[in-house]
């Protein structure tokens, strides 16, 4: 496992870009950002007539009384699409201006990634850069972190980040435990260069335990195998598709309250910050009695918790900024603001880092 640090006042950064190794001093900013949500509106009471369930028991559990599905012609690239179009408004970028485009996300609507169809969608004419992330619920804070190497060391200047899910898919309709929780949506952040002393990310910390898997997956399974005469001996398998996910729910709540708190404590530690300096806490949204327990873990104050899952449910690699961005746009997160974010999920991966906004 590893983890490290970019401060504001770090050490300067090679650049390699054109084969040419030059100190640069650069820093990059969030300057917009922008979601998007399916129009199809599920609440606790519809949830009650597929499985043995209802409002007191989910919401009770989980803090979640509606979440939205995908539907009709609707899907996650057009989302993403959406989502990054009113990034670029709010950071006043012209999308001929992005250089790249990061989607994070483990349900795009291509097995090959659905990055360049979204640079195809927005218009972006000097086909920058586009590809994608897989690390779930982590995905979006590693998308993050990787925007700001591309820009500090590789001379990118604007990079969209796109968190975009639809778990949807891949639930168990008829397992109560799991079918309650999961949403679909999109949202992004536009992130630009800037002067180091402007610099958004304070410090990170990101880790890995693949021994965690077995706690939540959804695994490739074979449909089966087609034993007809094939060449050189290789035999014929039958189509592949992936199964249902499945999870532990005791044992994810319980490595999400015990891990993520130390690792936003970790990422604090190599700044000049305390707590006490913190604006906001914004978790990934999966649960808000995982919510709830980190920030009293934290001593952290519950009115200066972000929260809206609520209304969306766990939109995995889409939940943070889809937070972030409502919060932005009610005038909660504003200008200056720092604010310490976490994911964690399916890998099982987490991360911390301490951000600014704008």
């Amino acid at each position: 496992m590893a983890s490290a640090t970019l401060a504001s006042a770090s050490r300067p950064i090679l650049n390699t870009n054109a084969g040419l190794s030059t100190v640069v001093n650069k820093g990059c900013k969030l300057i917009g950002c922008g979601s998007a949500v399916p129009s199809l509106r599920i609440s606790n009471d519809d949830l009650s007539k597929m499985v043995d369930t209802n409002d007191e028991w989910i919401s009770t559990r989980t803090g979640i009384r509606h979440r939205r599905l995908l539907s009709g012609k609707e899907s996650l690239t057009s989302l993403a699409v959406e989502a990054s179009r009113k990034a670029l408004e709010m950071g006043e970028v012209d999308p001929e201006d992005v250089d790249l485009i990061l989607l994070c996300s483990s349900t795009p609507d291509e097995l090959f990634g659905n990055a360049p169809q979204i640079q195809n969608l927005l218009g972006c004419k000097s086909y920058p850069l586009s590809f994608d992330i897989s690390a779930a619920c982590s995905g979006f804070m590693l998308g993050l972190f990787s925007a700001s190497c591309y820009i500090k060391a590789g001379g990118f200047k604007n990079v969209l980040v796109i968190g975009a899910d639809a778990i949807s898919r891949f639930v168990d309709w008829s397992d109560r435990g799991s079918c309650i929780l999961f949403g679909d949506a999109a949202a992004a952040v536009l992130i630009q260069e800037c002067d180091i002393s402007e610099d958004f990310l304070f410090s990170f910390d990101f880790h890995s335990n693949g021994e965690g898997l077995r706690h939540l997956s959804c695994p490739l399974k074979e449909d089966g195998t087609n034993h007809s005469p094939t060449r050189n001996g290789f035999p014929h398998k039958g189509g592949f598709s992936y199964s249902r996910l499945q999870m532990n729910g005791k044992e994810v709540f319980k490595f999400a309250v015990g891990i993520v708190p130390r690792s936003i404590k970790a990422a604090l530690g190599k700044t000049a910050l305390a707590l006490s300096d913190i604006d906001w806490l914004l978790l990934h949204q999966a649960n808000q009695r995982i919510i709830d327990a980190v920030a009293a873990r934290m001593e952290f104050p519950a009115e200066r918790v972000i929260s809206n899952l609520v209304n969306y449910g766990n939109t995995s690699a889409a939940s943070i900024p889809l937070a972030l961005d409502e919060a932005v746009r009610a005038g909660k997160i504003q200008a200056g603001h720092t604010i310490a974010a976490a994911g964690f999920g399916a890998g099982l991966t987490w991360g911390s880092a301490i951000i600014r906004w704008r």
